[in-house]
């Protein structure tokens, strides 16, 4: 079984919403959004109709610089911008 990822632990469901909001803001400003499938597990999707399952932060991530075919710099002036408004 794998181990839980730090940020994802704990199972209160106000908890999850929150972390799926902030997940999509950050998310939305590449054209990207994240769903909740399973256990644990997201659905990753592009505007272009690209679909991703993953288990974790750091796969999506992963799987989310695939789509957008670039590195995410989660300091992006442009990103933090987006974030603050």
């Amino acid at each position: 079984m794998a181990k839980e990822h730090w940020a994802t632990q704990g199972d209160d469901r106000r908890a999850q919403v929150l972390r799926a909001r902030t997940l999509n803001r950050v998310l939305s400003h590449y054209r990207l959004e994240a769903q909740a499938w399973g256990a644990g597990t997201l659905v990753l999707r592009d505007r272009k109709g690209g679909t991703a399952v993953v288990d974790d932060l750091t796969a999506l991530w992963v799987q989310a610089e695939r789509f957008v075919g670039d590195r995410l710099d989660p300091l992006d002036p442009a990103l933090l911008d987006t974030l603050s408004s």
